[in-house]
């Protein structure tokens, strides 16, 4: 049973990421953050999900919002994957599932008749005091974007 985390403060967290930073919530005490677990870089729904992400980032940072996309891919994956797609924001590497276990993303999934432990498409809005007040589970990409820019309006 996946564990609610809505209404509780936000787990800590830190990692590598993109720009050859290391990232936890110390970062961004002042601010809102959305933190989105994908399963991989470049594949079709995290590239649409992220190019989402991007094309409304604007709308984000008026807001007072920054936005961090999380997978278990390395570094060099991220930073191909955030150049081509020219994403604004950071992508933490998470390869020893920490963060993905502590927010309770790692799933089991099944392809092709294989089932197999994945990232469970997953995004976590976590206010300027430091608590996750929205959360949304097994993310259908489309649309999904704009859903969360409203619950931001709503803070």
């Amino acid at each position: 049973m996946e564990k609610k985390l809505e209404g509780k403060k936000c787990p800590k967290f830190s990692g590598d990421c993109t720009g050859n930073k290391n990232l936890s919530n110390d970062d961004f005490i002042g601010k809102n953050i959305v933190i989105y677990f994908y399963p991989k870089d470049s594949t079709p729904g995290c590239t649409t999900e992220g190019q989402d992400f991007r094309d409304n980032y604007k709308s984000f940072q008026k807001l007072n919002t920054e936005i961090l996309g999380v997978s278990r891919d390395s570094i060099k994956s991220h930073e191909n994957f955030k150049l081509k797609q020219s994403f604004p924001f950071d992508l933490l590497s998470d390869p020893k599932e920490k963060m993905c276990k502590s927010f309770d993303v790692i799933k089991l999934k099944s392809m092709y008749g294989k089932e197999y432990l994945g990232i469970d498409r997953s995004t976590f809005l976590i206010s300027l005091d430091g608590k996750v007040v929205k959360e949304w589970r097994s993310v259908k990409v489309n649309g999904h974007v704009e859903e969360v820019l409203e619950e931001v309006k709503k803070l």
